[in-house]
């Protein structure tokens, strides 16, 4: 009986095949799409707070309790935002203090 090392490479296609399909350029445009739509998620939120708010303003919107709920998600989604963009950032920053 042959036992083949792991550098072989032939477990691990067969155990991970989707390791098969990633390369570096795809992992970062992929990381960069993530942000992206993160983003724009985010974005789409604070309109949605704003136009509540203005809408209780004008008169068009009687309930207080929604357009607190829609500012208090706005709120929490770009507070979650900004804590995934410093995480990044801190993982960059560690990779790049890593010893070659």
């Amino acid at each position: 009986m042959v036992i083949s090392g792991i550098e072989s490479g032939i477990g691990m296609s067969k155990a991970f095949p989707e390791m098969n399909k990633i390369n570096p350029s795809s992992t970062a445009d992929g990381a960069g799409k993530f942000f992206s739509e993160l983003v724009s998620k985010v974005n789409d939120i604070q309109v949605q707070s704003d136009k509540s708010v203005q809408g209780l303003a004008s008169g068009e919107n009687k309930n207080l309790h929604e357009v607190m709920i829609a500012v208090e998600k706005a709120s929490i989604s770009f507070q979650f935002m900004s804590q995934v963009r410093n995480k990044a950032l801190e993982a960059y920053q560690e990779v790049m203090r890593m010893q070659v």
